[in-house]
């Protein structure tokens, strides 16, 4: 029998009370879409070589872009291994790990999911993440990328981004006020403060990802200057050096934004990541946001009227720093009873070409070796940081705290009112209560 090409169930929008969010499930199925959406579905129970194999992959990508690359990505893999089925589910962070946390721990895991560093280290030890060490495209990978997914000797990861985080800069509304972009703390105090003399609240932040970026961006790049990042960051792990105390520059840059009205607190207390900023920042009304720099494809969608670019933080005497990550880390559960299958898919994911589509459409570098950037116009400013010696990594490997995590929560008690002190103070008991957990978990 000649299979008939698949497509994909359309994008089915669907309660998840678990998660009390929108699940958007791309269903990769034998079968076709007939017009006006009407999805038809084929028999796929099995092959003439024997019966159809189902995977599940599931992700915190949701938006039509990404999944349109994920669907391209599903397609051509089951065209390769006409006995597999796989299916995409993805949910919007942070609430993904919600969900994923019970689908796990109530054995109902997906073969392949997305994972973030605290995940990692959750997951890994435990024998929960399988090794993906035999995977074939490996050798592929850039130096960054391996420093990050090898740490401790077993993979339990593969990154598919290399995600960026920056300074969204409203070019129109700049050269109205006869400003410009800045270039280092100065400048950028300067502009800040302008903006502010004219009664406009000059920087859009929402409540995950901006002003902890910042503050990693301002404490860590000297860690990143030397040559023994390793080793610095390993005297953070064993206490030798205290994590808080080095993030308290950076807590303290937020401080004064925040009591100069860069930041409106309350504001950025109710605006979620890389939707309700967009809205914001498209009005047209601020020249800054601080977000990922995946989120203009979207803040384009939403037709702005401006002309607009990202660049690296300003935050440094001299000079700026870009926020980068080992991104969209995907690995295959270690209970799974497909992991030759799961494994193969992987292994295709991470073919040059295959993961291309993905990474442009985030916006993103490379994770491999070719060191592509994805090719919009507007995060052009942000390349040259990935080799210049002005990167900082937001959720190192070799750290064993989840400081993405930790950062954020320090974040919100400064939004709800606290001081860089009390954040310094509030991450030391965070490393603190994580150092014990640990402690504990290997005593038992």
């Amino acid at each position: 029998m000649k299979r008939q090409r698949r497509s994909f169930a359309n994008i089915l929008t669907t309660a998840l009370a678990a998660a009390l969010s929108t699940i958007l499930t791309v269903g990769a199925m034998c079968g076709c879409t007939a017009d006006q959406g009407e999805n038809i579905v084929f028999d796929s129970t099995g092959t003439d070589d024997g019966p159809m194999i189902p995977l599940t992959f599931f992700g915190y990508k949701y938006e039509a872009l990404n999944v349109m690359a994920i669907e391209d990505t599903l397609h051509g893999f089951m065209d390769v291994y006409p006995h597999i089925s796989i299916s995409y589910d993805g949910i919007k962070s942070p609430e993904y790990f919600e969900v994923l946390d019970k689908r796990l721990d109530t054995g109902n895991g997906d073969d392949i999911f997305m994972v973030d560093h605290e995940h990692v280290l959750n997951l890994g030890g435990s024998g929960r993440l399988a090794d993906l060490s035999g995977i074939s495209t490996l050798d592929d990978f850039s130096d960054l990328a391996k420093s990050q997914m090898t740490v401790d000797g077993t993979i339990h990861y593969l990154p598919t981004s290399i995600s960026a985080f920056g300074l969204y800069c409203n070019l129109d509304l700049l050269k109205e006020h006869g400003q410009k972009v800045p270039e280092n703390l100065t400048e950028f105090e300067d502009v800040c403060n302008y903006f502010v003399s004219r009664g406009i609240t000059p920087i859009v932040a929402n409540n995950d990802i901006s002003l902890k970026t910042i503050v990693i961006a301002k404490s860590l790049l000297p860690c990143y200057q030397t040559q023994d990042t390793v080793s610095r960051l390993a005297r953070f792990n064993s206490g030798e050096t205290s994590l808080a105390e080095a993030l308290r520059p950076g807590f303290e840059l937020v401080q004064q934004m925040l009591d100069l009205g860069w930041v409106d607190r309350q504001e950025a207390l109710a605006t979620t990541k890389t939707k309700d900023d967009l809205v914001l920042f498209s009005s047209g009304k601020q020249p800054f946001m601080l977000t990922g720099a995946w989120a203009v494809t979207r803040l384009r969608e939403l037709d702005p009227g401006f002309r607009f670019e990202v660049h690296p933080y300003p935050v440094m005497d001299d000079g700026c720093v870009l926020v980068i990550n080992v991104d969209t880390r995907v690995s295959i559960n270690g209970d799974s009873p497909h992991q030759k299958e799961a494994m193969e898919f992987v292994e295709y994911l991470t073919q040059s070409e295959v993961l291309w589509e993905f990474v442009d459409s985030q916006s993103s570098f490379s994770p491999l070796k070719e060191n592509r950037l994805a090719e919009d116009a507007a995060i052009q400013p942000i390349g040259p940081y990935l080799t210049n010696g002005r990167s900082v990594i937001g959720s190192d490997d070799n750290l064993k705290f989840p400081i993405w995590d930790m950062s954020r929560q320090c974040i919100r008690t400064m939004l709800e009112g606290g001081s860089a002190d009390l954040a310094v103070s509030h991450m030391e008991g965070l490393t603190e209560a994580w150092n014990n957990e640990k402690q504990g978990d290997d005593a038992s």
